[in-house]
């Protein structure tokens, strides 16, 4: 066996990143000889994110296209094709084995070039809808790993494997005792704990709707674990108190989880998975800003199940008290929507999405 050599691209946001990583790392753990080269945007947080996680990356000069006429726009056809001579000379120079792309614009020169120069292709598609970079490479690839069933209708068949997506190896095993997770946040056991997920970042829109029902909480008899996001904590600090945790970031996932009752979230593609590893009862509140309102349709396929439930953010003020008041009053839909979301998990995705890259190893 040879050292073999992989090139993984991916980015833009957290959702394209972690997975690229997750699938590197499965990647290194069996070929500990293996070479790693990522490709990226090179403005974007892949830049900072994969040589933190200890591998090499080069960027491209490409970002997406904007939805109305904009400078940006005329500048793309130019972005473009210095991105493609520029993938051109790293396949050349890099000479993978197998290339992957986990979605996101920078995957588009990389993998369309690598496919060019009959290297095989594996694409892993996060969202229940499919991003516009992947679909535009499906027909280079040789293998795409969806998350959903359905995904024919985006993909050619034969290619399709479902496999899940990779999800942070310290959730696979969540075996966190409630009482004991709950005291390392200073919060009372006997009380039911609602945890508020609004992405790395933050959420506004939901902060805005936990500050405004800060009292109705009270009235609830719930207290909060509020991840209002680094760039929100300055203007939400100050409703810290014995039962409101708030937090800027939540490094200690598997802590927060174990405390939680009941979760209030943003439903981006690796988030709802990492939820339905959980299996806890989730109410989603879909951001209506993300491409092609990837997050809704996230969303819908697990209320499609029963597995959870979602508010879109113009129905909040109207329906908001009225659902999650349902929702904490009966232990018999907390206890369905925690069943029917853990049985949609699978716990095994990156190790399968690696099985389907060895394939290709000629």
């Amino acid at each position: 066996m040879g050292n073999y050599r992989f090139i993984l691209s991916g980015g833009g946001t957290g959702g394209h990143i972690y997975p690229a990583i997750a699938i590197a790392n499965e990647l290194k753990k069996r070929h500990p000889d293996a070479e790693f080269l990522f490709v990226g945007a090179q403005d974007k947080m892949e830049m900072e994110k994969v040589p933190q996680a200890g591998y090499k990356i080069k960027g491209l000069w490409i970002s997406g296209l904007q939805r109305k006429l904009t400078l940006k726009n005329l500048m793309f056809p130019f972005k473009l094709i210095s991105s493609l001579l520029k993938a051109r000379g790293i396949i050349k120079q890099f000479k993978p084995d197998v290339a992957i792309g986990t979605g996101g614009f920078a995957s588009g020169p990389l993998l369309k070039v690598a496919a060019s120069k009959g290297i095989p292709c594996l694409l892993q598609e996060q969202n229940s809808y499919a991003g516009i970079t992947n679909k535009l490479l499906a027909s280079k690839a040789k293998r795409i790993c969806v998350s959903y069933d359905g995904m024919e209708r985006f993909f050619p068949k034969e290619k399709v494997v479902k496999t899940g997506n990779p999800v942070r190896s310290d959730l696979v095993n969540l075996k966190m005792d409630r009482e004991d997770a709950l005291r390392s946040y200073g919060l009372d056991p006997k009380k039911k704990c609602v945890l508020v997920l609004g992405g790395s970042l933050g959420a506004r829109r939901i902060n805005q709707l936990i500050e405004k029902e800060l009292e109705f909480f009270i009235t609830q008899n719930v207290q909060l674990l509020w991840q209002c996001g680094k760039l929100y904590y300055d203007d939400y600090k100050k409703y810290d108190s014995d039962s409101v945790k708030v937090l800027a970031f939540i490094n200690q996932m598997d802590q927060a989880y174990g405390a939680a009752d009941v979760i209030i979230s943003r439903a981006g593609a690796g988030t709802v998975s990492e939820l339905s590893l959980v299996g806890k009862p989730v109410l989603f509140i879909p951001s209506p800003n993300v491409a092609e309102d990837h997050q809704t349709k996230n969303a819908n396929a697990l209320v499609s199940e029963d597995a959870a439930l979602l508010l879109k953010e113009s129905e909040l003020d109207m329906e908001f008290e009225k659902v999650f008041a349902d929702l904490m009053n009966s232990e018999e839909t907390q206890k369905k929507l925690g069943i029917n979301i853990k049985k949609l998990a699978l716990p095994k995705a990156t190790e399968h999405i690696v099985d389907e890259i060895e394939k290709l190893l000629k």
